[in-house]
């Protein structure tokens, strides 16, 4: 019985950090992604690889280093809109106007096209800003009285 319950004990925690390495919690910043995500609103964030970031997908990306501001949050919110091999929408990207996505690049934008600072500004995100797909929004906390 006691070793059923350390095994049982043990193999909790081994699936709690296998979670914690595969997920991450998020809060958004600002207002690029409204009215889909308002700053404030946490949200759950899978690991993947970005083979697997399909168009439509809000996905997590480190911000810019090169064009961002100092005081810009680390990590950012945007809609994937052309993954690898898609051709670039025409209307809008005038950096990448006529191309297919490359390998290990996306195009994302914000759904508040007036706030957002994305590949139309900027230009594809390489892997290797890539983080994760946003996997669900959490339920906001009631504020104490």
């Amino acid at each position: 019985m006691v070793v059923v319950i350390v095994v049982l004990a043990l193999s909790g925690g081994v699936c709690l950090l296998w979670a914690r390495g595969r997920h991450l919690l998020v809060t958004v910043a600002g207002p690029s992604m409204e009215p889909a995500y308002a700053p404030g609103d946490q949200v759950l964030v899978r690991r993947v690889p970005i083979a697997r970031v399909r168009p439509g997908q809000v996905v997590l990306i480190r911000r810019d280093p090169v064009h961002g501001l100092p005081e810009d949050p680390d990590l950012v919110i945007k809609r994937a809109v052309a993954v690898p091999g898609d051709p670039v929408p025409r209307v809008g990207f005038p950096l990448l106007a006529g191309t297919a996505v490359p390998p290990a690049k996306l195009v994302v934008v914000g759904d508040n096209l007036p706030l957002s600072y994305d590949s139309r500004h900027h230009g594809y995100v390489p892997a290797g800003r890539f983080v994760g797909v946003v996997v669900r929004r959490l339920p906001r906390r009631p504020r104490p009285a």
